[in-house]
């Protein structure tokens, strides 16, 4: 039987509820609040790492909608760490962290769905880290630079400080995710079967 790529491509009941799973996680993950340290008034939260998990558990369709679920509820709902929403955060010196969710999310997901097979923690806390910090950060700096009155070096050290947790992040994402996919395999099931090439019958 011929698998199409526009059947694996096709969001079913099952990656919906997976999608509405993670948008609950990276919301509770605000739920401690924040912290604030430096004056680029951007602050420390743990709502990145359920952006790395989703992309590195759903890969990147499936985790951008997660992401997008949360900034559509945050329209209407303080669903962002510290009690924002998301025109809170577009309109501060976070804009560009929020923004960078997306293609960080992305990048994170489609990497992880190449790696498959071979994932394992230190290529997944890579993939985490290029898009869950160099990606999330170049979003992030280019924000507080429109913002604020930060040149790009204040901007560039502004981030620093998160490098510490970030990186804690990224192994944490990793490790999960090398546990989960080993023991339910099926969630990047579609991601890796739309990758590959149609298999005609013979």
């Amino acid at each position: 039987m011929s698998t199409s790529p526009t059947d694996a491509s096709r969001f079913t009941a099952r990656d919906l509820a997976q999608v509405a799973v993670f948008a609950a996680l990276i919301i509770a993950l605000g739920l401690p609040g924040t912290i604030t340290i430096g004056g680029g008034g951007v602050p420390i939260t743990l709502q990145t790492l359920g952006v790395m998990l989703a992309g590195a558990l759903l890969g990147a369709r499936k985790g951008v909608l997660s992401v997008l679920t949360v900034m559509a509820l945050g329209l209407a709902l303080p669903v962002l760490a510290g009690g924002r929403t998301t025109l809170t955060s577009l309109a501060g010196p976070t804009a560009g962290f929020l923004i960078g969710w997306l293609p960080a999310v992305a990048l994170i997901g489609w990497l992880t769905v190449k790696a498959v097979p071979r994932y394992n923690v230190l290529v997944g806390t890579a993939i985490n880290a290029l898009g869950g910090i160099v990606v999330l950060y170049a979003c992030g700096i280019a924000g507080l630079m429109l913002r604020t009155d930060l040149t790009l070096w204040a901007a560039l050290t502004t981030n620093f400080t998160f490098l510490p947790g970030d990186a804690v992040k990224a192994v944490v994402a990793a490790v999960v995710a090398v546990q989960v996919h080993r023991a339910y395999p099926v969630l990047l099931a579609s991601s890796v079967a739309a990758r590959r090439p149609a298999v005609d019958p013979a």
